[in-house]
């Protein structure tokens, strides 16, 4: 189904930046549903930080064709696995849509936005794009309250990734901004399969790799452009 928003610019781009990590590209590029991988790393709970109309950053009203200035319904959740945040993520769709065709946006509480985007085959996707996110983007000051060092100690620049949904025209934006307790998390698990496989020679690293990927898809399931996107089974968001 052909989608009209692209959520690519100058530094939001549809291949992730060749410095990121093989885990970075990984997660930045899966398609399917972000809180059922979560999943398979342990319990999941979704965390309301933030629900109002307000203004959308200048990133979104280019992505989206909006004005500078035009109202906006915003969502703000952090993700957590097994009580640690490990995403956060900011969703946001023109005031008029949060009344009307994404309504029930204002009304999932601490129920997943999944549930709204799995559940509809009139729901269409772009391409996912990511960047680098430092301080002048407020992403990056979303994210990092999540953080357990604080802000004087996080990252010089944390890893993000975005997409659009659209629904009978309109278009809800979900950007998630990944949290250095993820990274960490998959890095001891890759380490513990070494370990393992060192010890009894199973090849348990390449099996203990092939589990974390397989509800993700290689880079080369996004599409450069948003528009003329196919929607199947694996390119949803969360």
């Amino acid at each position: 189904m052909p989608i009209r928003f692209d959520p690519a610019d100058a530094h939001w781009r549809v291949a992730p930046l060749p410095a990121f990590s093989a885990a970075q590209k990984d997660w930045l590029t899966r398609g399917g549903s972000l809180t059922a991988h979560l999943r398979a790393l342990g319990a999941v709970a979704v965390r309301v930080t933030r629900e109002a109309v307000a203004l959308p950053w200048p990133d979104e009203a280019g992505a989206l064709g909006l004005a500078p200035r035009a109202p906006v319904w915003v969502r703000e959740v952090v993700l957590s696995v097994d009580d640690v945040p490990f995403v956060a993520a900011h969703s946001v769709t023109p005031r008029a849509a949060s009344v009307g065709i994404w309504q029930a946006t204002r009304r999932l509480r601490t129920r997943p936005l999944a549930e709204l985007l799995y559940s509809d085959s009139s729901v269409a996707r772009s391409s996912l794009v990511s960047r680098r996110v430092g301080a002048r983007h407020p992403l990056y000051a979303l994210a990092t309250r999540e953080i357990d060092v604080g802000v004087s100690h996080a990252p010089h620049a944390l890893v993000a990734r975005r997409s659009v949904f659209e629904r009978h025209g309109a278009p809800l934006m979900v950007t998630e901004c990944m949290l250095p307790a993820l990274w960490a998390h998959l890095r001891a698990l890759e380490e513990a399969a070494r370990a393992h496989s060192a010890v009894s020679g199973t090849g348990a690293a390449h099996t203990a790799h092939g589990r974390m990927r397989e509800h993700g898809r290689p880079l080369d399931h996004t599409a450069s452009r948003a528009h003329g996107v196919p929607r199947n089974a694996d390119e949803r968001s969360r």
